[in-house]
């Protein structure tokens, strides 16, 4: 079949074996790749009810049949397995140039079990696998990991595709939010399958290789391509990311009122003009940065011209990162939102759950549930408190297993904002309600990233306050972006793939019917299929609910989504997904 290489390599740790196995059309014609073959193999390898941090979870690297090829936005992989966050189905996805290697390796996907006797780095490379004893590494961050990985491979070749992707001390720890790092500043961020990679004795993975996918319509693929080059330089989604990255949503979010702040108790910050795209492109010397295969450049490469971070390179930081740390935290500095952006990601851990837990524990301080000084706006303090968590000492043992353990330990359960046991992004959903039915139905946790349906509610594509209808429209974006999971393309490429354009691209990529109705039933079942493998991990319906403190006024708007409004919601969902 086209656009696929039909084969998964399955890797055991424990025995250091390895074995090719083909993947039959028909699996794939059902499954498309990326999110939707890695749910088919989760759910046919993983054993029922195993514990997220045991040898037998399986760590699903995958690819789609887009990647390595000409498409624009599809320099992506996603990481897969069972969450040691929140015991439910985990993926992850990250851009950058290392997807293009993963794909050169000349696997669909990548299926690590069983756990190294030593800290290890694995060689993945056409023809199978290479183990390297990675006990020198121990303790580095991802940073200098990256760096050395290169002198441990075996199978060099200067003309073929090459990328790691690395973990740092606080996957090692056992943080149960720690990331996958790859190209610098790229991370398969959210859900702790760095967690999982540490828990595997995995330091790094390096691919190599020369492989590549063969489009069923090369010619077709080709015009596609050119068109949406020609026609997208003036698509003023293209010049906003050009221009501004995601930072750009700092102002707009705090203009609705669903931006984040002080523990989720605003829905604005007064110094938001001093976190601000503005604030970042004006203080600092900034950058656009392009994943492969991109002509959005959403990245930001930022040097730190002054103060006491002066000098300092991150790419970054990002909308989310603001968010946690400048709206939730109230750090008043975008140099300090930068600098904990660094800290992150050298250590590597989530900023959207590391930002949530240090803010959460300012409350616990502030209402005396915790007797750990730390106050809202202290950015010295976070950095404490990052490093505690990552070594897992004092509180940051506590920390370090998620905001739904310290919740419980703290008596805190009515305070804490989390879906599933991870924290939603910086989408208020008392004012964009959509967002309430994305965090309530997402299937990793509270997500954003499932429909980015943030996007239609602030466009004006549909109400922020309606309910009636609204998941029929939700789904119509979840469904999509299912796809592009599957395929696997950039989220930030929806206004560029509409549906019409959808249906070109897979078909001229595999040869598979690409219209809405097959393309729509294919997203259904890979829902129904992520749905399977929560259900029989133990999700109930009492986690598809939102956080009480979410059912209360904002102080700043009294914006508020009532449980009523939620329930039809999800009602209204269930019925149209036949759930």
């Amino acid at each position: 079949m086209q656009g696929f290489y039909n084969r998964v390599l399955k890797i055991n740790l424990t025995k250091t074996t390895y074995e090719i196995l083909p993947i039959e059309d028909e699996v794939l014609k059902k499954t498309l790749g990326g999110k939707g073959l890695a749910t088919h193999l989760l759910l046919k390898n993983n054993p029922i009810g195993v514990n997220p941090l045991s040898p037998d979870n399986q760590l699903i690297f995958a690819t789609g049949p887009t990647t390595g090829g000409l498409v624009w936005g599809s320099s992506r992989y996603g990481a897969f397995t069972k969450s040691p966050l929140t015991d439910l189905y985990a993926e992850s996805y990250s851009g950058g140039r290392v997807p293009e290697a993963i794909s050169a390796t000349g696997f669909d996907a990548i299926l690590i079990q069983g756990k190294a006797d030593r800290l290890s780095l694995l060689e993945i490379h056409s023809n199978g696998v290479e183990y390297h004893d990675a006990s020198a590494l121990k303790g580095m961050d991802t940073f200098d990991t990256e760096k050395a990985v290169k002198p441990y491979t075996s199978n060099m070749n200067k003309s073929w595709k090459t990328g790691a992707v690395v973990i740092g001390p606080a996957a090692e720890n056992g943080v149960r939010f720690a990331t996958i790092k790859n190209d610098g500043w790229r991370c398969a961020g959210r859900a702790g399958t760095g967690t999982v990679m540490g828990a595997k004795n995995l330091k790094a993975i390096l691919f190599t290789g020369n492989q590549k996918r063969h489009a069923y319509d090369k010619n077709a693929l080709i015009k596609l391509s050119k068109h949406l080059a020609s026609e997208s330089k003036n698509h003023p989604v293209v010049h906003a990311y050009k221009t501004m990255g995601t930072s750009q949503m700092v102002k707009i979010m705090n203009k609705a009122g669903a931006f984040p702040t002080r523990y989720w108790s605003k829905g604005s910050a007064q110094h938001w003009e001093k976190i601000s795209a503005d604030a970042l492109h004006n203080r600092c010397e900034v950058k656009p940065n392009a994943c492969a295969k991109c002509f959005l450049s959403c990245g930001r490469m930022t040097k730190i011209l002054k103060g006491r971070h002066k000098g300092l390179i991150i790419e970054g930081p990002e909308y989310e990162t603001i968010y946690t740390f400048g709206g939730l935290c109230m750090v008043e500095s975008i140099e300090e939102i930068a600098w904990l952006n660094h800290l992150c990601d050298s250590l590597g851990m989530d900023t959207i759950t590391a930002g949530n837990i240090a803010a959460f524990a300012m409350k616990a301080f502030e209402q005396g549930n915790s007797d750990y000084n730390i106050q809202f706006g202290d950015a010295d303090g976070i950095a404490d408190l990052l490093h505690l968590i990552s070594e897992r000492k004092e509180i940051g043992k506590t920390l370090s297993k998620g905001i739904r353990h310290a919740a419980e330990l703290w008596g805190m359960e009515d305070t804490a904002v989390h879906v599933k046991g991870m924290e939603p992004a910086g989408y208020d959903p008392r004012t964009l309600k959509g967002m309430g039915l994305a965090y309530a139905s997402s299937d990793r946790g509270a997500c954003h990233l499932r429909a980015t349906f943030y996007k239609p509610e602030l466009s004006g594509m549909i109400e922020p306050d309606q309910i009636e209808g609204k998941a029929k429209l939700f789904i119509d974006f979840e469904d999509r972006l299912t796809l592009f999971d599957s395929l696997i393309l950039c989220k930030f490429f929806r206004d560029i793939y509409p549906w019409e354009l959808l249906d070109k691209l897979v078909t001229s990529t595999t040869g598979i019917d690409g219209s809405k109705e097959n393309l729509s039933s294919i997203a259904q079942n890979i829902a129904a299929s992520v749905r399977e493998f929560n259900l029989r991990e133990g999700m109930t319906k009492k986690q598809e609910k939102l956080p009480s403190a979410f059912h209360k006024p904002l102080e700043d708007s009294r914006a508020v989504i009532t449980e009523t409004e939620l329930d039809k919601l999800m009602q209204e969902y269930k019925e149209l997904r036949k759930f």
